[in-house]
């Protein structure tokens, strides 16, 4: 292509979810609200973990890093999509969307990383419970969540890093709700080879590394649990576990949909309605699918309540 074809790109222009008129309002409340509770679900579980400490155990320490990730990369996200939905076009800047990309990016691999460790944590408390305090100590968990981070760090770098040597067309209506990697690159007028070699080896490493290790992970917790001879036994053992899963395969699901096709195949209304759901969806889901199904979050929940009433009680 001539290089008169090619012009400097200083802001793109999101598409949103939707173009139906009739859509938009419904949609903006509806994400609205998903976005309220999400903000109010995680910050509340990151609080309560911190005030109770019948929660300062790994499991909890772990759960408080995953609803921080939940709250970051929804807040990345949400916010600018919410405004496609009250203006007629959605303009972000080119360091506006780069940014947008490295943090979504950072956020989503941390996520899948945690959820993988999380996993493991659980694989030691019910195969290796008296080992667990040693295997899971404090200085253990604190390396486990740093290499979670900078499992970020490095695929977010690598992936905008890419992402900057790209020259942008004219064309600059991206088809996407924010700056994903696939509707920036359906954009360039260069070569790609190079960014979609590395968002699919990133993309095989972040998700078959922490799939790995949570089907591992379960399936010798599932040989454990058979081994349980009392039907509450193995039923309190399982109860600490359909959380995650449910969780894991939520996320799993939808993120492996989008970023495991190439890009010549993947339907671009096909992927924006999948990442709906490890974006927005999966966020607002944590907090309460792991506050509804675990008694120990609601007896901490509880006693927090009692003591806050109590103290307005002794002021009156």
């Amino acid at each position: 292509m001539a290089a008169g074809n090619h012009s400097k790109v200083t802001e793109f222009i999101l598409s949103g979810l939707t173009e139906t008129p009739e859509l938009q309002l419904p949609f903006f409340l509806f994400f609205l609200g998903a976005y309220v509770v999400t903000v109010v679900g995680n910050l509340s579980m990151i609080t309560l973990i911190r005030l109770s400490s019948h929660l300062h155990t790994p499991m909890y320490y772990f759960l408080s890093s995953l609803s921080f990730i939940d709250l970051c990369y929804s807040t990345v996200i949400t916010p600018k999509m919410l405004v496609s939905f009250v203006t007629e076009k959605n303009i972000i800047s080119y360091p506006e969307c780069m940014t947008q990309l490295y943090f979504c990016a950072f956020f989503i691999i941390s996520e899948c990383h945690m959820l993988a460790v999380m996993a493991y944590d659980r694989y030691v408390a019910i195969c290796k419970p008296l080992l667990y305090n040693v295997t899971m100590s404090y200085q253990v968990c604190s390396w486990l969540v740093v290499e979670v981070y900078m499992m970020g760090l490095i695929g977010a770098t690598a992936h905008t890093g890419c992402m900057l040597r790209v020259v942008f067309c004219k064309d600059k209506i991206v088809n996407h709700y924010f700056c994903d990697l696939f509707p920036l690159l359906e954009l360039s007028c260069s070569s790609t080879y190079i960014n979609e070699v590395v968002l699919l080896c990133f993309s095989i490493f972040n998700f078959l590394v922490p799939t790995l290790t949570i089907l591992g992970s379960y399936v010798s917790i599932i040989a454990s649990i058979l081994r349980i001879r009392s039907t509450e036994g193995r039923s309190k053992a399982f109860s600490t576990c359909t959380s995650h899963i449910l969780a894991v395969t939520i996320f799993y699901g939808s993120a492996a949909f989008v970023y495991l096709q190439p890009s010549n195949v993947s339907s671009m209304d096909q992927g924006k309605v999948s990442s709906v759901f490890y974006t927005i969806i999966v966020p607002m889901l944590n907090p309460l699918i792991y506050s509804l199904r675990n008694e120990e979050v609601k007896v901490a929940l509880n006693k927090i309540i009692e003591k806050r009433l109590s103290c307005i009680n002794e002021d009156f």
